[in-house]
This record gives C-alpha cells, sequence and structure tokens, in this order.
C-alpha cells in the first residue's frame, strides 16, 4: 500500500513540475519574460521552499524532489526575468 501512495505523490509531483517546463523552455528559446508575473514566480518559489522543507521535516520522498526541481525550475524563471530588465 505505501508503494502506491508513494507512487501517486511521485506522479502528481511530476506533473506539478513539468508544468513549469513550457514557460522555461519558451523564456529561453525567446529571450523575452516580458508577460511573466515577477511577483506570481517569487511566490510560487517560497511555496516550493516551504514544501522542501516540510518534505524534509517528514522524510516524504515525493515531496522533497517535486519541490526541489519545481522550485529550480522557478527560480530559473526569475533569474530570467530579473536579467532581462
Amino acid at each position: 500500500m505505501h508503494n502506491y501512495i508513494q507512487a501517486v505523490g511521485l506522479a502528481a509531483g511530476l506533473f506539478t513540475t513539468a508544468s513549469l517546463l513550457p514557460q522555461v523552455i519558451k523564456s529561453v528559446r525567446t529571450k523575452s519574460t516580458k508577460d511573466i508575473s515577477l511577483g506570481m514566480f517569487a511566490l510560487i518559489s517560497i511555496g516550493n521552499l516551504l514544501w522542501f522543507v516540510y518534505g524534509l521535516l517528514r522524510r516524504d520522498i515525493p515531496v522533497i524532489a517535486a519541490n526541489l526541481v519545481t522550485f529550480s525550475l522557478a527560480v530559473t524563471v526569475i533569474l530570467l526575468k530579473l536579467r532581462q530588465k
């Protein structure tokens, strides 16, 4: 049963994390982040960082993995946005 629950968590994390990939790819390809909200990505990053810490405290691999990768992608968009200002 535990493996099933962990698989659901990993799948949820995969889809949540993958949702940022199109934005990262588009921002890198077009070299434009003009229409991206810095505030939204800052809030997402803070939330992902807190979820990552929560996962560490709970020793929950799906939460740790998904939020570490998602945090990295969100910070990438923030850095691209700041570089283009």
